[in-house]
């Protein structure tokens, strides 16, 4: 064990960025971690008093810890394999913090493997992803936070993916620029499963070139080959960086700028957000050079595969990017692409038919961030008759709740004379025998529920929110 002044003083130091508040930890959590406490090494305590500069220093300091931590409790996420919550960490961390400090600082640090989880992909299929433990976000968040100011200033004025200061609006834009500027065909690439494929050795060696501190490195690579937990089997990882952890976008772009090193050498239009590159060319035989060019390249000097069958050589108008897709004038003009429309749309109807039974009030409240959410990332569209059309869709289902939980003739002909249609129109409409979804739409419904009304009832209208967002921008 450690001396007790190294303990002690560690202890205070955890204070500096933790709150004061302790939660226990589970009994059983991380039984390495409660294993290792008695049994830290004599060279893991002279790390604590060697080389107070070092990067891995800097990474454990209590200032870029306190940003990390508050960083991964603020976005929450699910537990990893052990089952620990963000709630647990500071409790936990208390604890356990010097045997994880002297483990770091001797490079003597093992990861615990990833959960695995599977998620929907929008063109289909399904995405695996590595949620790391809670200790292990925190511990790639602070060294995110050291390496990124090493890294970022290297990387392409065109890669906008998980970047400080960049966003995909801004790659949208630029993607905008390109084609306005005369470069109207595009060679869309799609890398074959990239976060799966990703040599570790070559990512590695890119690595090496900016972090001397052999620490740093050992445990990088350490989290790229953590075994993966899928159904209680632990799998070890020759190959890929899992998505789902801190540090994995930064390793992602840390490889690919290397392809936009290479596009830029060769003077190419291009913009990329993460693994979604789009290079801009003026001819399509310009396009199937560049292709197969970058595919050599992709090959031989990432290890990486392009997947033919989904990167093409296309009209600027017919490639879609980042959910936007252009218009064919000389000057394009952005647009939401129709998959992003059908997704939303399915999504809205995910939630609408969860809400059946549910007051009108609450089913607003279960749509409206859904809504807002997606009209600020759309808030670029310059095309309007298509957000016109998806209000409209929006108000034809809200209506269809109603009408399906007036369920009686009798109690729709009421309500429809309570909001304003005479008796006539309103027994008459009432008692017609046509189906839900016709009856939403029909007149006596627009007309007893207007787009006013909704608007009252606060209804998020997208082509409002984006009209708001285009005045104040």
């Amino acid at each position: 064990m450690p001396p007790v002044g190294v303990r002690v003083s560690l202890n205070t130091e955890m204070q500096k960025f933790l709150p004061e508040k302790t939660v226990t930890p589970s009994p059983g959590q991380n039984p390495r971690a409660t294993t290792d406490s008695v049994q830290v090494s004599t060279a893991s305590v002279a790390w604590t008093k060697a080389e107070p500069d070092t990067l891995m220093a800097r990474v454990l300091a209590p200032a870029n810890l306190k940003r990390a931590y508050h960083r991964v409790v603020s976005n929450k996420g699910a537990p990893g394999a052990d089952g620990m919550t963000v709630d647990e960490l500071a409790g936990y961390v208390k604890q356990y913090w010097p045997t994880l400090k002297a483990r770091l600082l001797a490079g003597e640090y093992h990861p615990q493997g990833v959960r695995a989880v599977e998620i929907p992909k929008p063109k289909g299929g399904t995405r695996q992803l590595g949620i790391p433990s809670v200790v292990d976000r925190l511990i790639q968040q602070a060294l995110l936070q050291q390496l990124t100011p090493i890294f970022d200033p290297l990387f392409s004025d065109y890669s906008y993916g998980f970047r400080p200061g960049r966003s995909a609006h801004q790659a949208i834009e630029t993607a905008r620029a390109h084609v306005a500027a005369g470069h109207r065909w595009c060679v869309e690439l799609d890398l074959e499963k990239f976060f799966d494929r990703v040599s570790h050795d070559v990512l590695m060696a890119h690595v090496q070139r900016q972090v001397e501190d052999k620490r740093v490195l050992r445990l990088i690579r350490r989290y790229l080959e953590a075994g993966v937990m899928s159904g209680g089997i632990a799998s070890r990882r020759q190959e890929g960086t899992p998505q789902g952890g801190p540090l994995s976008p930064l390793l992602s772009n840390i490889l690919l700028n290397e392809l936009d090193q290479e596009l830029t050498r060769r003077g190419h239009r291009f913009v990329r957000y993460a693994d979604d590159a789009n290079i801009y060319v003026r001819s399509q035989r310009s396009g199937e050079r560049v292709m197969a060019s970058v595919e050599r390249f992709l090959s031989q000097r990432l290890k990486l595969v392009l997947n033919r069958d989904k990167s093409r050589v296309a009209r600027s108008w017919v490639c879609d990017y980042l959910g936007y897709g252009m218009s064919w004038h000389q000057q394009p003009r952005l647009r939401v692409a129709p998959l992003s429309l059908r997704r939303l749309r399915d999504r809205l109807r995910g939630l609408l038919r969860r809400a059946r039974g549910c007051k009108m009030a609450t089913v607003i409240e279960r749509i409206n961030p859904v809504l807002r959410g997606w009209a600020g990332y759309f808030k670029l569209s310059q095309s309007k008759r298509p957000l016109e059309e998806l209000d409209g869709w929006v108000r034809h289902k809200l209506r269809c709740v109603i009408w399906r939980q007036w369920k009686r003739p009798s109690t729709r002909a009421r309500n429809l004379l309570h909001l304003g249609l005479s008796e006539a129109r309103a027994y008459t409409s009432a008692g017609n025998g046509r189906g839900l979804w016709w009856n939403s739409g029909a007149p006596h419904m627009n007309q007893a529920l207007p787009k006013k009304l909704w608007d009252q009832l606060g209804v998020v209208s997208i082509l409002d929110t984006i009209n708001g967002l285009s005045r104040i921008t």
